[in-house]
């Protein structure tokens, strides 16, 4: 019995050694041997699942699913739209109010500034404005004149008389969301500001600023157009605030 255990103790040693020597002429000493073999790598890179590839945030059928509900959401109010019922009347009138409403630029940008640090990279930089938003006698004067017709003449702003061809500046910081022509104030620029107003800057002879330009408080935005004596400018200012428009006496001072 004794004979027998060594006997097999001695194969054990020998197979052992065998493998031991076996190993050191296969395995290079400068490569790490990988835990895969070759057969198992190439499955796994040409084998791969395709959904892989994508973000693990990516959902396909998801993406399909918001697709076709938009569309829809586009169909159906399309549809409203073009039917001559009265019953959708209400339905309309809102979405078309909603379509109308500015999109607040400047409010975003002031709040992404404040959240993050820094504003939206499609935005340009845009100045903070006061924290308050009733503290509305903070603006400053966009040019200085005398008041010539008051806000009862059309219920949104004022015309001043100032010099001529006097620089109109910004009342505060902003984002210009129109810079063209108006059909009853002529050439004229609106910027929208942080705290949901808005500045119409009007009857100018120039502009001087680009629409989606960021302009700070007391920057250039055109100059006043010249009156029908050629002597004096005239220009018009309105401010408006949560889509009303509100005496701009009310908040600054003219002469």
């Amino acid at each position: 019995m004794s004979r027998r255990a060594d006997e097999i103790r001695r194969q054990i040693s020998k197979r052992r050694k065998n493998y031991m020597e076996n190993r050191r002429r296969t395995v290079k000493p400068t490569v790490n041997p990988s835990p895969f073999s070759e057969d198992e790598i190439e499955t796994s890179v040409y084998e791969s699942d395709p959904k892989d590839s994508f973000h693990p945030l990516w959902n396909r059928d998801v993406f399909l699913m918001k697709i076709l509900i938009s569309a829809i959401l586009v169909l159906v109010v399309a549809i409203i739209f073009k039917s001559p019922s009265t019953t959708f009347d209400k339905f309309r009138a809102s979405v078309q109010k909603t379509m109308e409403t500015e999109f607040q630029f400047a409010t975003v940008a002031n709040w992404y500034e404040s959240q993050f640090g820094k504003p939206l990279a499609l935005l340009p930089p845009f100045e903070k404005e006061t924290e308050n938003p009733d503290k509305m006698h903070d603006y400053s004067q966009p040019v200085s004149g005398k008041v010539l017709e008051d806000f009862s003449g059309d219920g949104r702003g004022i015309i001043i008389e100032t010099g001529q061809d006097a620089d109109v500046k910004a009342m505060s910081g902003g984002n210009v969301i129109f810079a063209g022509v108006k059909e009853d104030i002529g050439k004229t620029v609106i910027i929208q500001h942080a705290d949901h107003s808005e500045s119409w800057y009007g009857r100018l002879d120039s502009i001087s600023v680009k629409t989606h330009q960021n302009v700070k408080e007391g920057e250039i935005v055109g100059n006043v157009a010249a009156s029908d004596e050629n002597q004096k400018g005239e220009f018009y200012f309105a401010i408006k605030q949560n889509d009303t428009f509100i005496d701009p006496i009310q908040v600054m001072k003219f002469e």
